[in-house]
């Protein structure tokens, strides 16, 4: 019985056991039934850079520096290695943070003995200022070089300009006398491939010559993009959001930022879009800056060795990403705070803005789309809204959330099962089959055979004289009432009609297509199908309000905002509010959203509509889940990543969630100054831990520190090579005073500045709450559980991610609430209703707790063996 109470106290002699790191990735997430899987195909291991596969996933925390100690003063000099990562593990932010106080200090002190110290010195300072200016430059540039290249070959499926190869459709045309206002798109310099192939402008053979042209290309430019991605750069697949977000919490993926990924996303990304695939270049271009973010901070020592202070410049990078993407330098701060960002310093955001506002200006320079903007479709609306369409706006809002929602839980369910079954080993046909798909349906409707960042312009763009769109396609009733001479009637004609069919089509073709198309071999972002998505409904709801203020213009909601025959309604504001509600709903984003749309209209008459259709369209894909789409897919590919918006509401205690658990392995620890070398790496080459708590014998069991695997490894290896007389029987000492030993004994081998001396400890009776609260505002891989000073076990962000997960599936818990334990106060009234003397509130009730708790601690003294 006392046993048995021990053991749910977290005191069984057997709950010293060991945690056992992930040998594997399937083992991460894998815990009480609860099975995250990490299985891929041969096939899949090439392209998929969002699974990890047989790798270590489990984190161990190196810890602060002891203040009395240099961070690296590894004997008489620093060691090569000690302090670095292994792939696929996660930094240590408090050793890092250490690191760069540590160097800031060392330049500091010397910068007054000389000119060159003093040059060093404001070298190091501008350093930040430096890498975020080249990182602007490079984004702006690349974003630009796309954004031509993609509009050339998108127009390269329909046809090529005879005077200039290397003009697109609409540069073509620029030049010519011969353009009608009607048909402002036909000159004779731009020949389509019916033209050129059969001489025939129009007619069925035309068209069928046309329609096959078009698959060909779509496919060839697919089939090109996929295949480079699986023989260059696999990471150069996919969004390349959920890996940043990963990247940024900590997480370290070698390759997924390098050159090549740089090199072959940029070029595949101008093919998948150029292939018609209802995809977007605007969250790729994130992945492209982050790369460039990267590569650059390898010239500037003070990042180059720091990952923590790399992560700095990545921040800053996927501003500029964002800044290019929409055009928006303010909105891509906001993103990069709000959305990818895991820490977030004041100076970070200064120079995020100063990257986002050198892209913007390169962009702008360049001027990819030739309207001196940054984006294709930029618009400008002069109406105001009015008080009344705040109900279609919230509509609008609503279908947003609904959509996000769908899409999560469709998209997620697809890409589960491309994993789990034999379709998953064929990305290459995967990719051909949604692409020809794609272009067989997409050709025969206008809408969907644009560009779709030209479809968003389209819908974007307000009704005027110069439009021949046949989305304006406006009957002018010369016959109606004289009231309104001076402002034509806008009855809809028949091309508006038929243009509503059309886009309704389009708009279910856009949902189904974009839930397949996420998530493929090539290069996909998000924001451009889920913004023309929200454009299609939003357009058709304004025209619908629209004809409704018309002929309804004497029912009391129009009569006292909308006169009779003025234009107060503008169907393409109900399209941009349909596109910011629609990418709100997938992502989840906020204010970043608002203000992004809000620079590409140029206005700030349209915030209140903007804002109540995203809240609107949160609220309601939070009531189906909370988890964005860039959310669910690192949790899909089981990433350590924890999310500082998810609330913890559960009681458990760290005792309940350390490992080790009963029936586990033992604790595996080193003592302080009675282990030799040989004991070490045995310990090293039998378990798969990546740090080991020392202790100061295996009497007392006290905590002295924490010692990294890594650490340790090379640091032995180190001591053979230069020291003499290390042998396999050397003692290796942690303690601050090597021991007496034996005049015939070894050379000791020093190793206490590698050891962590203030690692991060909590006690077996903290609630988990504050536990996770911890791991996500310091970026902890682990921290040590304790009791009375002796150790318990560990807690690792593994161990936080499985209790997680284990609670979303509804497990129970694995003990009583955290409260349970707790001494207990004595009610402030008795058993009559009158309240108790002063002296009893404050007393303990006498229990027995007190005399358990002291003999607890004899029994962990003299009965637990670690």
């Amino acid at each position: 019985m006392e046993s048995e109470q021990l053991f749910h106290r977290g005191y069984y002699r057997n709950s010293y056991n060991s945690i056992t790191s992930a040998s594997s990735d399937e083992e991460l997430l894998d815990g009480a039934g609860v099975i995250m899987d990490f299985q891929t195909s041969e096939d899949d291991n090439l392209l998929d850079g969002d699974t990890v596969v047989g790798t270590h996933y489990t984190m161990t925390n190196g810890g602060s520096i002891n203040s009395s100690t240099h961070l690296l003063d590894l004997l008489d000099e620093p060691i090569p290695g000690v302090g670095t990562y292994d792939d696929f593990h996660t930094i240590d932010w408090v050793r890092e943070k250490c690191k760069d106080r540590e160097r800031h200090r060392r330049i500091n002190s010397k910068k007054k003995e000389s000119a060159w110290e003093m040059t060093k010195s404001l070298y190091d300072a501008w350093s930040g200022w430096l890498v975020v200016t080249l990182t602007g430059l490079a984004s702006g540039a690349l974003a630009g070089l796309i954004d031509i290249a993609a509009d050339w070959m998108t127009d390269l499926k329909e046809g090529i300009c005879l005077s200039g190869l290397w003009y697109n459709h609409e540069q073509c045309c620029w030049g010519s006398d011969e353009t009608t206002f009607e048909e402002r798109d036909k000159c004779p310099q731009w020949k389509t491939w019916a033209e050129l192939i059969i001489g025939q402008a129009e007619g069925p053979g035309s068209y069928i010559m046309n329609y096959i042209l078009y698959i060909f290309w779509a496919l060839s430019f697919a089939f090109l993009a996929v295949s480079l991605v699986k023989i260059f750069a696999p990471y150069a697949c996919g969004s390349g959001i959920p890996e940043i977000k990963t990247i940024l919490s900590g997480f370290i993926i070698r390759g997924y930022l390098g050159k090549w990924t740089l090199m072959i996303k940029t070029i595949t990304l101008v093919l998948a879009v150029a292939s018609g695939l209802s995809l977007g270049k605007e969250g790729p271009l994130v992945h492209v800056a982050c790369c460039c973010g990267n590569i650059f901070s390898y010239l500037f020592p003070k990042y180059s060795t720091n990952e923590a202070k790399k992560r700095e410049v990545l921040s800053a990078a996927s501003a500029a990403g964002v800044s290019v993407a929409f055009g928006a330098p303010i909105g891509g701060v906001l993103f990069s705070l709000e959305e990818v960002s895991y820490y977030f310093p004041l100076k970070t955001l200064w120079r995020s803005f100063f990257a986002a506002l050198v892209a913007a200006f390169v962009l702008r320079s360049i001027n990819p789309f030739g309207n001196s903007r940054l984006v294709l479709f930029y618009v400008e609306y002069h109406t105001p809204w009015y008080l009344f369409e705040l109900f279609p706006f919230i509509l609008l809002g609503v279908f947003g959330g609904l959509w996000g929602a769908f899409f999560i839980r469709a998209n997620i369910a697809w890409c589960r099962r491309r994993k789990s079954t034999k379709f998953g080993k064929y990305p290459v046909l995967e990719v051909i089959i949604v692409a020809a798909i794609t272009a067989v349906i997409a050709f025969p409707n206008p809408y969907t055979r644009l560009n779709t960042s030209e479809l968003i312009k389209e819908l974007f763009t307000d009704c005027g004289p110069l439009e021949s769109s046949s989305l304006c396609d406006y009957r002018n009733d010369m016959n109606a009432s004289k009231i309104v001479d001076d402002i034509p009637d806008r009855p809809a004609g028949l091309g508006v009609y038929s243009a509503i069919w059309q886009l309704c089509l389009a708009l279910i073709f856009k949902i189904i297509m974009t839930v397949f198309t996420f998530g493929i071999k090539v290069p996909s972002g998000l924001f451009i199908p889920s913004m023309a998505i929200g454009a299609i409904a939003g357009r058709i709801v304004g025209i619908a309000v629209e004809q409704l203020a018309y002929y309804h213009h004497d029912w009391f909601i129009f009569k006292e905002w909308c006169e009779v025959g003025a234009d107060c309604i503008t169907p393409g504001l109900y399209a941009m509010v349909g596109a910011a509600a629609c990418l709100g709903g997938v992502t989840r984003m906020t204010v970043s959203l608002v203000v992004i749309v809000f620079e590409l209209t140029g206005g700030l008459e349209y915030i209140v509509p903007l804002m109540a259709a995203v809240m609107t369209s949160k609220w309601v894909g939070d009531a189906f889940g909370r988890e964005g789409i860039y959310e669910a897919h690192i949790r899909l590919n089981g990433y350590p990543f924890l999310d500082a918006k998810e609330e913890f509401t559960h009681t458990t205690l760290a005792a309940d969630v350390m490992r080790p658990r009963r029936n586990d392995p033992p604790l595996a620890v080193l003592t302080q100054d009675n282990m030799t070398v040989d004991d070490i790496e045995n310990m090293i080459n039998e378990t798969s831990y990546n740090g080991f708590p020392v202790i100061m014998s295996k009497e007392s069991q006290r905590l002295v520190g924490f010692a990294l695997r890594r650490d340790l490894t090379i640091a032995i290896e180190s001591a053979r090579k230069k020291q003499e007389g290390i042998v396999g029987s050397s003692r290796v000492c942690f303690a601050q005073h090597t021991p007496s030993l034996p005049a015939e004994s070894p050379r000791p081998l020093k190793l206490r500045s590698i050891l962590d001396m203030s690692p991060f400890t909590v006690t077996d009776h903290t609630p988990m709450e504050i536990v996770v609260d911890i791991f996500r505002k310091l970026g902890l891989r682990q921290c040590l559980v304790t009791h009375n000073g002796i150790v318990l076990g560990i807690i690792t962000k593994k161990n936080i991610l499985e209790h997680l997960e284990q609670l979303k599936q509804h497990v129970e818990p694995l003990a009583p609430p955290w409260h349970y334990n707790k001494k207990r106060y004595p009610p402030s009234y008795g058993p009559d209703g009158k309240p108790r003397p002063r002296l009893s509130n404050v007393q303990l009730n006498p229990v027995d707790g007190e005399r358990e708790e002291a003999e607890e601690e004899v029994h962990l003294l003299h009965s637990t063996t670690l």
